[in-house]
C-alpha cells in the first residue's frame, strides 16, 4: 500500500491533572509547537526549554511506538515513516487516558476512520480494530473454554432454549473489507503469498482458549449468530437472526465452529 500524500489534523489536547499548571504543563507535553510551561526551571532555577524538549520528545516517541507494537499491521501497510507521523498527530491529539501503555491505543481505529488523509484507505479502522480485539484477548482473564461434551449433555427438548456464557478472550469484528487476509499478509503470514481481495467482506472472532490468541474466518451469517449469542440470546433465537440476515447460514456448522474455536466459557442456562 502506498502511503497517504501528507498529514493533518486539528485538536486541543489536555491532559489530566489539577489546576491551570498541571493542564499548562499536559497540554505542552504534547504539543511539539507549543512553548515550554511557564516558570519551568532546570536545577540551576534557570529557564530549561531544551531540557523540557527532550523530555517532550521521548514522551511522543515511547507512545508512538508502543502504538507501533499494538497495531504492526497497520504499521506494516502505511509504512515506517507514515505511521511515525500519523502516531504523533494520534498522540497529540488523544493523550493516554491511563499510565499503561499496553492500553494505549483504544481509539486509534476510530481516528484512523474519520482521519481525512486516510479516506482512500477506509479497511484500515478495521484492521485495527481486529489487532485491537487481538491485544485484548492476549490479556483477558484466563479460563476453561467449554466443553462440547457439556452442550452433547443436554436433552434434546431443551437445546433451542440453551444460553452461552462468552469466553472472556472473545470477540467479533465485522467488516465490508477482507481484514483476516490484510492481518495475515502482513502480520502473522509475512513470508506466505496472500490474495486480498479488496471487494471480499471478512467478519472475524479473536479469542485465546489456550495460550495463544487466533483469529477465525466467521462463515455466512455466524457474526450476527454469535453476537446474539454473546448478548445472551438462545440458541433458536440466534440462530433466527442469522438465518433472516443470511440465507447462507448453517446452523451446525457455524455452532461446531463457535464451540471448536472456544467462544464461550459455559453453558448460563436453558
Amino acid at each position: 500500500m502506498a502511503a497517504p500524500n501528507s498529514l493533518s489534523g486539528t485538536g486541543n489536547p489536555t491532559g489530566a491533572g489539577a489546576g491551570s499548571g498541571s493542564r499548562e504543563f499536559s497540554k505542552a507535553l504534547l504539543d511539539p509547537d507549543a512553548a515550554p510551561p511557564s516558570g519551568l526551571v532546570g536545577p540551576d532555577g534557570k529557564a530549561a526549554p531544551k531540557r523540557f524538549n527532550v523530555y517532550r520528545n521521548n514522551v511522543i516517541v515511547s507512545l508512538s511506538e508502543a502504538l507501533g507494537q499494538s497495531f504492526p499491521t497497520i504499521l506494516s501497510l502505511v509504512g515506517e515513516d507514515y505511521f511515525n507521523a500519523l502516531a504523533r498527530t494520534f498522540v497529540t491529539h488523544h493523550p493516554p487516558e491511563t499510565p499503561v501503555l499496553m492500553w494505549y491505543g483504544d481509539g486509534f481505529a476510530a481516528f484512523l476512520e474519520s482521519f481525512p488523509p486516510l479516506a482512500a484507505y477506509p479497511y484500515l479502522a478495521d484492521v485495527a480494530r481486529v489487532e485491537w480485539a487481538w491485544l485484548q484477548a492476549y490479556h483477558a482473564a484466563d479460563a476453561a473454554p467449554l466443553d462440547p461434551a457439556d452442550l452433547g449433555a443436554v436433552a434434546p427438548e431443551k437445546i433451542a432454549s440453551v444460553r452461552f456464557a462468552r469466553h472472556p478472550a472473545a470477540a467479533i469484528v465485522t467488516s465490508n473489507w477482507p481484514v483476516l487476509d490484510l492481518v495475515r499478509a502482513n502480520r502473522f503470514a509475512t513470508d506466505t503469498v496472500v490474495n486480498i481481495d479488496l471487494d471480499e467482506p471478512q467478519s472475524v472472532l479473536v479469542t485465546r482458549p489456550d495460550m495463544d490468541v487466533s483469529v477465525f474466518l466467521l462463515r455466512p451469517g455466524g457474526e450476527v449468530f454469535l453476537s446474539a449469542l454473546f448478548e445472551g440470546t438462545t440458541l433458536e433465537e440466534a440462530a433466527a437472526s442469522a438465518l433472516e440476515k443470511t440465507s447462507e447460514f448453517s446452523l451446525a456448522d457455524c455452532l461446531s465452529d463457535c464451540l471448536s474455536s472456544g467462544a464461550f466459557a459455559a453453558i448460563e442456562g436453558y
